[in-house]
């Protein structure tokens, strides 16, 4: 089957769409599903503005809430993880995956899922160190410090995940796998992003757990986004034996959903012509989340998953064969996801524009029928409850004026590197002042994205047809993989249009010439540091 994926979508999901309906017209291409890895900003109405964690410059409504209403639905279905630009309120809802619009599926903070016999897997977020062995605790309203740490990788989710042991197809994350740019060519990637060198040379470029995950998982593809460029890498794993059959990964990062940028890609993956075509569950993941169910946080301590140290009566949680068994007679052997979108939120009307309102913590039907469904842990309610009491002892506030205060404490962290130091600039990412310097909870813009822009068509036209292999030599000085994956794109004539077309033009200093660059005082809700005034976002 033809799968599209595509790097980060800001909200844009109508030039998304128009770029897929473009591709079926001129070359008769149509994707069977479309993967999004991450920033999808699933924005419904203005309390989800101001909880996305970006300048309040960069907060506009964008065309989501068009197919949140049902004014509009997505012509294809679309399965998504979250990034670090994000309505964090709204995935919230949603922590073990569920749909945030007919035919628009979220993963959750973790998940894998199937669809025609595909395996598709995925983690939310970005990571940061500080925060990565804590529970999941934020609930809106958010302050300053919880409406980034919302968007941080858990070490649960990535411990729930390092329990699969059948194999996964495909997988999403939103940061790169640390390292992974060791397996493609390095030496173009520098030349597109000299800022990264530093951190490359350093190794600390990406996400550990990313990284773990990925030699743990050995997944056929793995697709991620967040570093706006395109990047192709061939990564061999090594076998633990000489049973062992070799295994290797075919990584692809895009770029942001912007005019004449390699933000989309199209894929051949091998299925089972005899499956469905609904969106179903994974058995095992099933099975995996009930036998962890016990090791649900949502506490701000810091705390370690179970490990063979001698410290743990148990640490293998992965799950037998009777297990998943188990799960499918539960289920009567029918795996298909409920289409059960609810709608939770007032949805955004662009004739009565509304003063945004403080968000409230939502427990969603979907997640409280699937918690019941499999007998697991609502981890909203845990966190209201929790929240409840601790208000009622006065802790709770108690807490996070603390947060507000000190920030994260600093744990030790299991990876010997925090990647919340800044050592590179990136132009294309949007700079956040951790400290709150130039962010204001209280103020979104609501203009929403013209409703008939010019041809978006024509100028979202950078397609790319992936062909079946990606294999990338690891030799630096080899210029030719990039330009392999180029040549299998769709015909010029697409190009072509696209280059008649005026561009978006970046402007990324002052009438004196000065860069505008601001200081980044930390740094991982937005790994890298961005322009203060960049028009293409």
């Amino acid at each position: 089957m033809k799968v599209a994926v595509a790097g980060c979508c800001h909200g844009a999901l109508d030039k998304m769409y128009e770029t897929l309906e473009l591709l079926e017209r001129r070359h008769n291409v149509r994707p069977d599903l479309l993967l999004c890895c991450g920033d999808f900003q699933a924005v419904r109405n203005e309390a989800d503005l101001c909880c996305m964690a970006v300048p309040a410059k960069y907060r506009h409504m964008q065309t989501f809430y068009r197919y949140y209403s049902g004014e509009k639905k997505a012509p294809v279905l679309t399965v998504f993880i979250g990034g670090n630009h994000e309505a964090s309120n709204h995935l919230q809802e949603l922590p073990y995956g569920g749909w945030v619009a007919p035919n628009i599926y979220y993963l959750g903070y973790a998940g894998v899922v199937r669809f025609r016999g595909v395996r598709i897997g995925g983690i939310s977020g970005i990571f940061k160190s500080h925060d990565y062995r804590k529970g999941h605790f934020e609930c809106p309203p958010y302050n300053q410090q919880t409406i980034r740490s919302a968007y941080h990788v858990r070490n649960i989710e990535v411990f729930k995940l390092k329990q699969l042991k059948r194999p996964i197809d495909i997988f999403m994350s939103h940061d790169w796998p640390r390292s992974i740019y060791h397996y493609g060519n390095k030496k173009q990637l520098l030349k597109m992003k000299s800022f990264f060198r530093q951190e490359v040379e350093s190794n600390t470029l990406g996400s550990p757990a990313a990284s773990e995950l990925l030699q743990y998982l050995k997944p056929t593809y793995w697709f991620s986004a967040h570093l706006h460029v395109k990047f192709a890498a061939f990564m061999q794993h090594q076998t633990n034996s000489k049973e062992e059959l070799p295994k290797a990964t075919k990584f692809l990062a895009l770029d942001k959903c912007l005019p004449h940028r390699d933000f989309l890609q199209i894929i051949d993956v091998e299925h089972d012509p005899s499956a469905g075509d609904s969106l179903e569950y994974d058995a095992e993941w099933i099975a995996v989340l009930k036998a962890t169910n016990s090791l649900v946080n949502v506490t701000q301590s810091s705390w370690n998953m179970p490990e063979n140290n001698g410290l743990h009566a148990k640490w293998d949680y992965s799950v037998t064969e009777e297990a998943i068994k188990e799960v499918l007679e539960e289920l009567n052997h029918d795996l298909k996801i409920p289409c059960n979108f609810t709608l939770t939120a007032a949805c955004y009307d662009p004739s009565k524009p509304q003063k945004p309102v403080q968000p409230v913590h939502t427990i969603n039907p979907q997640t409280t029928e699937f918690c019941a469904r499999f007998g697991l842990t609502d981890i909203n309610g845990r966190i209201q409850q929790a929240k409840e009491e601790g208000s009622a002892r006065g802790e709770y506030e108690d807490e996070e004026e603390e947060m507000d205060s000190t920030g994260s404490a600093e744990e030790p962290s299991e990876y010997n590197t925090d990647n919340s130091g800044l050592s590179s600039i990136n132009p294309d990412e949007i700079m956040l002042d951790e400290e709150g310097g130039d962010e204001d909870l209280s103020t979104c813009s609501v203009d929403p994205s013209p409703d008939h822009p010019p041809d978006y068509s024509a100028s979202f036209s950078d397609i790319r047809i992936m062909p079946d292999s990606m294999a990338v030599s690891s030799d630096d000085a080899m210029d030719s993989t990039n330009e392999e994956l180029e040549k299998s794109g769709v015909s010029k004539e697409v190009e072509e249009k696209s280059l008649n077309e005026r561009p978006l033009k970046r402007i990324g200093g002052n009438e004196n010439g000065n860069s505008g660059i601001k200081k980044l005082k930390r740094r991982n809700q937005a790994i890298y540091a961005a322009e203060e005034e960049d028009k293409t976002e």
